[in-house]
């Protein structure tokens, strides 16, 4: 899958070791060196993929990623930094990065991320729809971005809707936490289980009928979480 990729970073050795990786899968890559160039770039080029350095001269990699969320820009977006406490990683996630590596990191694994982002966020028209995903009541349209409960709007952040559209695709089949960290933004071991259940529990209060006492977003103890259809349950109940 070749790909349009803008790599913004101020650091030059990091930047074209990054340009020699990408465009050895065949990407075709541009370099920029500060925060306000990226953003140009972007609206510019509209690109596939954005991978993005956090500290950065002009503005900053999570200023970055707060103006194009605000300009409700969806590209993929791959942060790089030397920052490791969970709580940067956090901030950068919950702004809307796509996924987060810790410097110094393995370009084979850089690689492996980018592959991941691509295939999860072709563009419509790239080849094939994604279909509606509907789970009883419940109905996640993965292209449009949009959530429903018995045809009524649910509004989800990035993350809660990632973790909802992997439970989705796969009705009453049980997803592991480390799976579910996966789907939402790549094995990172600066990001705690944690992260999930908080994940979980927000969006329980949005498409339970009662979150304390979960009919279709369930608990599987000792094992992680299941989405199912709570008449079909009734039903075989």
């Amino acid at each position: 899958m070749c790909a349009d990729v803008i790599v913004a970073e101020d650091d030059e050795k990091q930047a074209e070791l990054v340009r020699r990786y990408l465009e050895r899968e065949g990407h075709a890559v541009r370099i920029v060196g500060d925060g306000l160039a990226a953003l140009d770039a972007v609206r510019h080029r509209e690109p596939d993929l954005l991978v993005l350095d956090v500290m950065m001269p002009r503005a900053d990699g999570l200023d970055v990623v707060r103006v194009l969320r605000a300009e409700a820009r969806e590209l993929p977006v791959l942060m790089l930094t030397a920052r490791t406490t969970e709580d940067d990683l956090l901030l950068g996630l919950d702004l809307g990065a796509d996924d987060y590596m810790t410097k110094p990191y393995s370009p084979r694994e850089l690689m492996a991320r980018v592959r991941t982002l691509l295939r999860r966020t072709r563009r419509p028209g790239g080849g094939v729809d994604d279909p509606v995903l509907r789970v009883g009541g419940l109905a996640v349209d993965p292209q449009r971005h949009e959530v429903t409960v018995d045809g009524e709007p649910v509004g989800c952040t990035r993350g809660e809707f990632r973790i909802l559209a992997a439970l989705a695709a796969g009705p009453d089949r049980v997803f592991s936490r480390q799976r579910l960290l996966a789907e939402l933004h790549g094995f990172d071991r600066y990001i705690s289980d944690r992260t999930v259940d908080v994940h979980v529990m927000n969006l329980r209060k949005k498409i339970e009928p009662t979150p304390r006492r979960p009919v279709r977003l369930l608990t599987v103890f000792g094992v992680g979480y299941k989405l199912t259809d709570p008449a079909k349950a009734a039903r075989r109940a």
